[in-house]
């Protein structure tokens, strides 16, 4: 249920609101687009986790396709009015920040797709905290520039831990390209809807743990001009392991795919089993 420019000016200034940009306020107003975005999907009979659900222009496409919804808003004004603009028993809204919620609680364990339209300054950091939860699905909308770092390659200045997971532990595509008069209030830039499905379950056996990689490649990667031996506790560990797959001693992760990284963190994480014992 997208509303159109003057219908969400109408509706904040009813609860004496403007959008709030501090906390990346831009309503998308196209729902052809939101639709089909939620159509290529595929969320039918998954829970979904929302982010950011706003006035509901994306809640209500998922709302047609998913066993339920649950909203999370960070703007306690909004999380009030959504129920109302969107009155469903299979919506429920909370209301807080994402990065400091209980996921597991409102998921009841259940796999589960999550969705939405995120503000710039926060995407990389629910990118880290969600990519190793490994949702079945993720369907975000996002700035341009911070789509970039699902899609980044080795030696790319954005390549990182949100690449890295994105690549090993999902397939990972663009949907499409969303200019900025598809929002109100317009942003500065073109954003990207794209989409995240998790690899089956014989490729994730293959894999390190997800959460391991995500310490693992920001161990590697935490002085990018630092050889990925000397990001590590310099106990000899990391350069016999560089050793004994043929690679330079001196290589810098940021120039090694994926796919040699979970290698690498697959033997660095039994190393450490071994001194546990």
């Amino acid at each position: 249920m997208a509303h159109t420019p003057e219908q969400i000016r109408t509706i904040l200034a009813a609860e004496g609101r403007k959008a709030n940009r501090a906390l990346g306020q831009n309503f998308c107003t196209d729902g052809a687009l939101l639709a089909s975005c939620v159509d290529a999907a595929g969320l039918d009979g998954l829970p979904v986790l929302e982010i950011g659900p706003g006035l509901g222009a994306l809640t209500a496409p998922l709302l047609q396709r998913a066993s339920r919804v649950v909203a999370v808003e960070k703007d306690a004004a909004l999380a009030a009015l959504l129920p109302s603009l969107l009155p469903s028993e299979r919506l429920t809204v909370v209301t807080g920040d994402i990065l400091r919620t209980d996921v597991g609680a409102l998921m009841q364990g259940e796999d589960f797709a999550l969705c939405g339209n995120l503000p710039y300054y926060i995407t990389t950091p629910i990118a880290e905290q969600f990519l190793p939860m490994l949702p079945r699905v993720l369907l975000l909308m996002v700035q341009q520039e911070a789509a970039a770092r699902f899609f980044a390659a080795p030696g790319d200045r954005v390549y990182g831990p949100v690449a890295i997971l994105s690549a090993l532990y999902y397939e990972a595509a663009r949907l499409f390209s969303v200019p900025p008069g598809s929002y109100y209030p317009q942003p500065d830039v073109e954003s990207a809807v794209i989409l995240l499905r998790r690899r089956d379950d014989d490729a994730l056996k293959a894999l390190p743990a997800a959460n391991a990689m995500l310490r693992f490649s920001r161990t590697a990667l935490s002085m990018r001009r630092k050889t990925l031996a000397n990001n590590f506790p310099r106990d000899g560990r990391m350069s016999a392991l560089l050793a004994e797959a043929g690679l330079d001693p001196a290589v810098r992760a940021e120039t090694l795919p994926p796919e040699t990284l979970a290698a690498l963190c697959t033997a660095y994480s039994a190393d450490d089993a071994r001194d546990v014992r």
